[in-house]
C-alpha cells in the first residue's frame, strides 16, 4: 500500500508520477473508511486529494509554506506528513486535531479554524522571507466561500500592490458549509464555464509563437490584444486587475494538469492565482450528492452513506432556536434572520423556506452581517443576527461601533456558546460573555433549558430598547415541557430554582442543571445549597445579590465561559462598586488557556466543572468560611 509508506513528503517524491493516481485512490478510500468510524470533515477533504498530492510532490514542505484556509481540508496534508497512524484518534480527546496544529508537525505552519485568514498570513510570511533574504515559496489554499470574507479581499489588494512572490490556490468548489452566495461567487461561476475565452487565448498564444520577432512595439501590441481579449470575453478579469498572474480555471482532480499549472506558478515572478475547480465529496457518491450534510459528519455506513442513528432524547438548542424563529416571525412581520453562511448549522433552513424574503445569508462576512443588521434596525425592522460565538469575535468592531454605540435593537442569537467538543480550541464559544457585557446598552442572557430559550428569544424580539443577546449551547436541552404561549422574562431578574441555607450556587445558563446536580451531592454531605438561575449577566439581578450578602450566604458563581471578564467577574465588580469588601464569592469558570478538542464532557471535566468536582470545591469553600 503506497499510503503506508508516506511518513514524510520525501517519501511521496520517491514515487514515479504514474503512481500518483493510485495513491490518490488509496487516500480516498482511507478517508472514507476512517471517517466512517470517527466522524470529521469528509466532503472537503475528498475534494482536495489531488491538489494536496501535487503540492507536496512539487514543493518542499516545511521549507515551502502551505497555509490551509479554515483548515478543515488538511486531512490529506496530515496523511502525507506522517500522521496516518493517528487518524483513529481524529478529533478525540488528546488525539489528532481536525485542523492544522503546529505542535503536531513542523509541516503545519499556520493554525486555522476561522475562514479568510490564509492570505494575510501568507503575505506576512512572504514579507518576512524577503526581509531575511530567503527563497522559499509561500502557498495559500483558499476556497471560494472563504474568498467572500472581507479580510481575504483586503489581503488580495495588499498582495497585488506589493507584488511579492506568492501563490494563491483558489479551490473553487461552489461550497463553504452552506451553498455559497454573492456576486463574487457568480463571477467565479462565469470563469469556470467560459471555455470560449480559454480556447481563444490558447489559439492566440499559439499564433504569437509562430510569428517571427518584429521588434518590441509589435510584441507590446500583441500583449495588449491579449489583455483586451480578457476584458472582452471574461467579465472584469478581477484577479489580474488586482495585480495577480491568473492561471486557470483547471480541473482540480486532474493531476497532470494540476502539476503543470503549479509548475508554471512556481516559476512566475510576483503573485500568482491558480484557479482550480473541484468537487466536494469527489469519489464518494453520498458525499457528492449531499455536500452540505457531508461537510462535517458523525459516524456513517460506508455502503449506503447512512449516518448512525442518534439516540432519542431532548432536542438540541439550535433546533429549538430554528423552530422558535418561525413561530416568532409568524406573529411579528418585522422579524428577519441574518446569517453569515451558517443557515444550515444555525437551523434556519426551514425559516428560509417559510420566509425567503426575510432571510439574509450574507456569505462568510461576519463584519458586514453586523453592520447590515444595524442598518436594518435603524428602519424599525427587527434583525435576529444568528451567529456562532466563535465567529461573533470577527464582528466585534461592528458590535461596539455600529450597534451598541447607536443603541440599536439588534437581537444576537449566539449559537455554540460554551464548549463545542471535537472542533476544539479554534471554535470554543467561551469568550463572548466578556467582550459583549463590556459594552454600554448591551443586555445579555442565557437560558437554563429549551423552554426558557423560546421565552428569551421572544423577550429579545419584543425588547425594542437597544441591543440584546441570547446565548445558547450546541448541546441537547434538558427535555422539559415546552409552553405553548410565549412569555416575557423580566429584564435583569433571576429565579430561585431551589432554596438552601449554607451556600448559594448562582449559575448562568447551561450551568443551572449542573448546579442542581451539585446541590444534590452537597445535600448528602449535610450542606444545604440554594440554586439560583441568574438568567442575565447584564444587567445583573442586584436585588438578589444584595439579599444573599445580607443573609451572609457564601456565593459560588458558575458559568461555561472564560473566567476573565465573565459572569463571576461581573458579580465581583458589583460588590466592589458598592464598596462591599466582605462578600464571600467563589468563581467557577474556564481558566485562562485554550482548551483543546475532545468531547464536551471531557472538556468540562478538564476544567473542573462537573458536579462532583464542583461539589468538592464548594465543600472546601464552605468549610473554610465556617472556620473563619
Amino acid at each position: 500500500m503506497l499510503l503506508e509508506q508516506m511518513q514524510s513528503p520525501d517519501d511521496l517524491k520517491k514515487l514515479p508520477v504514474e503512481e500518483l493516481p493510485k495513491l490518490a485512490e488509496e487516500i480516498r478510500q482511507f478517508l472514507i473508511e476512517s471517517l466512517s468510524k470517527t466522524g470529521g470533515h469528509l466532503a472537503s477533504n475528498l475534494g482536495v486529494i489531488e491538489l494536496t498530492i501535487a503540492l507536496h510532490y512539487l514543493f518542499d514542505s516545511p521549507k515551502d509554506k502551505f497555509l490551509w484556509d479554515v483548515g478543515h481540508q488538511a486531512y490529506v496534508h496530515k496523511l502525507l506528513t506522517g500522521r496516518m497512524d493517528l487518524f483513529p484518534t481524529l478529533r478525540q480527546y488528546k488525539g489528532l486535531c481536525g485542523f492544522p496544529k503546529m505542535s503536531e508537525s513542523e509541516h503545519d505552519v499556520w493554525e486555522t479554524g476561522h475562514s479568510s485568514t490564509s492570505l494575510s498570513g501568507a503575505m506576512g510570511m512572504a514579507a518576512a522571507r524577503d526581509l531575511k533574504g530567503e527563497d522559499n515559496k509561500v502557498v495559500a489554499i483558499i476556497g471560494d466561500g472563504a474568498l467572500t470574507g472581507g479580510m481575504a479581499l483586503e489581503a488580495l489588494n495588499h498582495i497585488g500592490e506589493e507584488k511579492k512572490d506568492l501563490i494563491v490556490v483558489l479551490n473553487d468548489n461552489e461550497m463553504s458549509i452552506s451553498p455559497n452566495v454573492g456576486a463574487l461567487h457568480n463571477y467565479l461561476g462565469r470563469l469556470r464555464t467560459n471555455k470560449t475565452y480559454s480556447k481563444t487565448k490558447h489559439d492566440l498564444e499559439s499564433l504569437i509563437k509562430k510569428i517571427p520577432s518584429v521588434g518590441t512595439p509589435f510584441a507590446h501590441l500583441l500583449e495588449r490584444v491579449k489583455d483586451s481579449l480578457k476584458f472582452l470575453v471574461v467579465d472584469g478579469v478581477l484577479f489580474e486587475t488586482l495585480g495577480f498572474t491568473y492561471l486557470g480555471p483547471i480541473d482540480g482532480h486532474n493531476l497532470t494538469d494540476l502539476m503543470e499549472c503549479l509548475r508554471q506558478a512556481a516559476h512566475t515572478k510576483g503573485p500568482v492565482l491558480v484557479h482550480i475547480v473541484t468537487r466536494k465529496g469527489n469519489g464518494y457518491q453520498p458525499a457528492e450528492e449531499d455536500q452540505v450534510n457531508y461537510h462535517g459528519v458523525g459516524t456513517y455506513k460506508i455502503e449506503s452513506g447512512a449516518f448512525a442513528k442518534k439516540s432519542g432524547g431532548p432536542v438540541a438548542y439550535p433546533a429549538v432556536f430554528g423552530e422558535t424563529m418561525i413561530k416568532l416571525a409568524e406573529e411579528n412581520p418585522k422579524i428577519v434572520a441574518i446569517s453569515p453562511a451558517m443557515l444550515t448549522g444555525s437551523k434556519l433552513e426551514k425559516f428560509q423556506r417559510r420566509f425567503p424574503d426575510r432571510t439574509f445569508d450574507v456569505g462568510i462576512a461576519e463584519q458586514h452581517a453586523g453592520t447590515f443588521a444595524a442598518g436594518i434596525a435603524t428602519q424599525g425592522v427587527i434583525p435576529v443576527f444568528s451567529i456562532y460565538s466563535t465567529f461573533l469575535q470577527r464582528a466585534y468592531d461592528q458590535v461596539v461601533h455600529d450597534i451598541c454605540r447607536q443603541n440599536l435593537h439588534v437581537v444576537f442569537a449566539i449559537d455554540r456558546a460554551g464548549f463545542v467538543g471535537e472542533d476544539g480550541e479554534t471554535h470554543q464559544g467561551i469568550y463572548d460573555i466578556g467582550f459583549m457585557r463590556s459594552q454600554p446598552n448591551m443586555v445579555m442572557m442565557m437560558p437554563k433549558d429549551e423552554n426558557e430559550l423560546q421565552h428569551m428569544l421572544y423577550t429579545a424580539t419584543e425588547y425594542g430598547k437597544g441591543p440584546i443577546a441570547v446565548r445558547y449551547s450546541k448541546a441537547n436541552g434538558t427535555g422539559v415541557q415546552m409552553d405553548e404561549e410565549f412569555k416575557l422574562i423580566p429584564i435583569g431578574k433571576s429565579e430561585t430554582v431551589q432554596d438552601g441555607e449554607d451556600v448559594a450556587l448562582v449559575a448562568f445558563g447551561s450551568m443551572v442543571e449542573p448546579a442542581i446536580q451539585t446541590a444534590e451531592l452537597l445535600q448528602k454531605q449535610g450542606i444545604s445549597a440554594k440554586v439560583v438561575n441568574a438568567r442575565f449577566v447584564k444587567p445583573l439581578d442586584e436585588e438578589m445579590l444584595l439579599s444573599l450578602y445580607h443573609d451572609q450566604m457564601p456565593i459560588v458563581t458558575m458559568e461555561e465561559g472564560a473566567l476573565q471578564g465573565g459572569f463571576g467577574s461581573a458579580v465581583l465588580e458589583f460588590f466592589a462598586q458598592r464598596e462591599i469588601y466582605d462578600a464571600k464569592v467563589k468563581l467557577l469558570a474556564i481558566p485562562d488557556y485554550f482548551v483543546e478538542h475532545g468531547s464536551m464532557a471531557q472538556q468540562m471535566e478538564e476544567v473542573g466543572l462537573t458536579p462532583p468536582q464542583i461539589a468538592d470545591q464548594v465543600t472546601r469553600f464552605v468549610k473554610k468560611k465556617q472556620e473563619v
